[in-house]
């Protein structure tokens, strides 16, 4: 299998980005796994680099929609513009560039050029100065690939956590909650583990809203009427699901490591455990999409921007999870491919039998 081209969006310049971006792709096993390519400016690079003492990378410049070189680094020109980056700051600048590298290497997704994206970060009050209309990564990617339905997931060696709600105030979670909305995350999420993770028979556990879980309608109704009927509606289509769970109980007592993934009903809910567990080694994954994104998880850091002590370690393997999910997925359509073949050759074959049977004469 070819090595996939993954497309790297620089984010926030103004935040840690670039630096662990750089920190990343200046190890040379990188190449051996993928072909990186940067959607940015080699200026806005070039100034991240010197400032990190990165030894100097061979690279290509390309402009939109040209085809990157194998073996060394791409950097793709989204701007021609000279760019006055302010370390730290949240300002307009950071919004505007990070919209443009974004809108970038949507077009070049859709042209085949690469085969997965990896998402610096970005600062919501940023991209709100610099235009850009949407909450955050996952609400973007959702609207441009056709309004498709889509999972916020966190995922690490020993967890996976996906979202029902995102990034809602905790005010708004009641009034955007359905079974139908839940049944879809649902669907998602078993899907993903299956195509997207090598889980054949994935088994899900459900949280509940309410502290413990409603404890049974004494702190709320919506455990009985919104979330349990999706979990029934789940088993009935032939998926292992439990719940709903009690939060605090759940994650404190270990019970999530019996599980394949979680699902959460809203963002602290799913997030604060994960992060606690795993906030150095975490990666948010979009599932559900028609492409593949990962992140790091973790923000712009805006305290730390250019003092050289940002850890690279969620942007590394946001990198490698996208390679690998890139993997996974392809080995699992071309399997699934070959399967169908073979049904359509046998349907065929026992079709010309029947054709040719020839009736023996009665006595």
């Amino acid at each position: 299998m070819a090595k996939p081209n993954i497309g790297i969006t620089i984010g926030d310049i103004n935040g840690i980005g670039l630096e662990v971006i750089l920190k990343t792709i200046s190890n040379p096993l990188i190449y051996k796994h993928c072909t990186p390519i940067i959607y940015g400016s080699t200026k806005v690079v070039s100034y991240h680099k010197n400032i990190f003492g990165i030894p100097d990378l061979p690279f290509q410049t390309l402009r939109p929609g040209e085809t990157p070189a194998e073996g060394k680094l791409n950097i793709v020109n989204c701007w021609q513009d000279n760019v006055n980056i302010n370390l730290g700051e949240i300002n307009e600048t950071g919004g505007k560039y990070a919209k443009i590298a974004l809108e970038c290497v949507v077009k070049d997704m859709e042209k085949g050029i690469i085969d997965a994206v990896v998402t610096a970060p970005i600062h919501k009050q940023s991209m709100k100065l610099g235009g850009f209309d949407y909450i955050g990564h996952t609400e973007f990617f959702s609207k441009v690939f056709g309004d498709t339905e889509s999972l916020m997931m966190l995922i690490s060696d020993n967890m996976k956590v996906g979202l029902v709600t995102t990034h809602i105030p905790v005010s708004n979670i009641k009034a955007n909650l359905t079974t139908e909305l839940i049944s879809k995350k649902i669907k998602i999420l078993r899907d993903s583990l299956i195509t997207d993770f090598e889980i054949d028979k994935p088994i899900i556990a459900v949280l509940g809203l309410n502290p413990h879980a409603g404890d049974d309608g004494l702190m709320g109704s919506e455990e009985k009427t919104i979330i349990v009927p999706a979990i029934e509606k789940a088993r009935a289509e032939g998926i292992t699901i439990v719940g709903p769970y009690p939060a605090d109980g759940f994650f404190g007592s270990g019970e999530f490591k019996k599980f394949d993934a979680i699902l959460a009903i809203y963002h602290d809910q799913g997030l604060i455990p994960f992060k606690l567990a795993n906030f150095s080694e975490g990666v948010n994954y979009t599932a559900g999409l028609p492409y593949i994104r990962t992140s790091p998880d973790h923000g712009t850091a805006f305290d730390i921007a250019g003092k050289n002590l940002a850890d690279p370690t969620s942007f590394r393997k946001a990198l490698y999870a996208a390679i690998d999910i890139f993997t996974r997925r392809s080995e699992y359509f071309e399997l699934r491919e070959d399967t169908m073949e073979r049904l359509v050759i046998r349907e065929e074959s026992e079709e010309e039998l029947l054709r040719n049977k020839v009736e023996l004469p009665e006595d």
